[in-house]
Formats: C-alpha cells, structure tokens, sequence
C-alpha cells in the first residue's frame, strides 16, 4: 500500500514538474533536486527524504504538456515516485516509460492527498474510501520496459540475453 502524496489538477505542464531554467541540469542523478521546484514544500520534503519510494501522485487529465523535456519524467523517477493519471500527454508518456518510471492511467481514480491506495495489476483500490478503479493496461513492451527498469536498462539486459544464448 502506497499513500497519495500530492494531488494535481489537469494539465500539468512538464515546466510544472521540471521547470525550465533547470534545464542546464540533465544528469538524472541530480534532476530529482529540481522536481517541482516550484512547489516549494512539496519540493523540500523530496529532497529532505520525508517521501518515501514508492508513494503516489494522483493528477487529472494530460499530466505532463507542454515540452518534451525527458528530466520531467527522470526527476520523478529518481525520487521513486509513482504517478496515477486520468491520462498522460503522449510524449511524457513516452518518457516515463524511457526512464522507468512507473506511471498508470486510472481514468476514473477518485483519491486525495493522504489517502491509502493499492496497486494490482489492472486495478487501484484506494483502502481510504474504498473503492476500486480499473487501470488502462499499457501494451506489453511499455510494461517490460518500465519493470526493466527503462529503456537503456532494457535493451542491456535483451542484448545480454542474447549473446548468452549465441555463445
């Protein structure tokens, strides 16, 4: 069980997430510093560890418009962080997956900041008001890519893969 660490409207844009003038800082050991910078308590309490691996960001409609900045998705992925959306921008999607980052579209998801929810495969079940959610099921390559933990990391382990088989 996870619990909702910050709840987020519609459209939010990846300058909401990564801002802009951190954009000289690519390095993903040192984006999650910058995620939502901007949110300053949210921000200080990332960075101070009071946010533990693994909790949620519960956010509306086309979460992450607007750039196609990949440190938007990196900066959460390096805090650990899971985000629940109504549905994703298209390229953000793109890199969440890229970056490992574990993301799931919950077109229905009903939470707010504290509550409790649980993760299965096709379905979130928020343990606070009880109630039960489908989860869109992303195609399969999506999924093994983002459990390998991205795209790089994927692609390593298929390549070792097989050149164990070939030797």
């Amino acid at each position: 069980m996870a619990k909702v660490v910050l709840k987020l409207e519609d459209d939010v844009s990846t300058d909401v997430i990564y801002p802009g003038r951190y954009m000289a800082t690519v390095l993903p050991s040192e984006t999650p510093k910058y995620a939502f910078a901007d949110h300053a308590v949210f921000n200080e309490k990332l960075n101070q560890g009071k946010i533990p691996a693994g909790s949620i960001l519960v956010a509306g409609l086309n979460f992450g418009c607007g750039s196609s900045r990949e440190q938007a998705a990196s900066c959460l992925q390096g805090h650990g962080l899971i985000v629940l959306a109504k549905s994703f921008s298209r390229i953000f999607m793109q890199n969440a997956v890229n970056v490992g980052l574990r993301v799931a579209v919950v077109s229905e998801l009903e939470a707010k900041e504290g509550d409790e929810l649980e993760l299965a495969p096709n379905r979130v079940t928020n343990r606070t008001s009880s109630r039960d959610f489908a989860i869109q099921v992303l195609p399969k390559a999506y999924r093994e890519i983002m459990e390998g933990g991205g795209l790089i990391a994927h692609a390593r382990k298929k390549l070792l893969e097989r050149t164990h088989r070939t030797s």
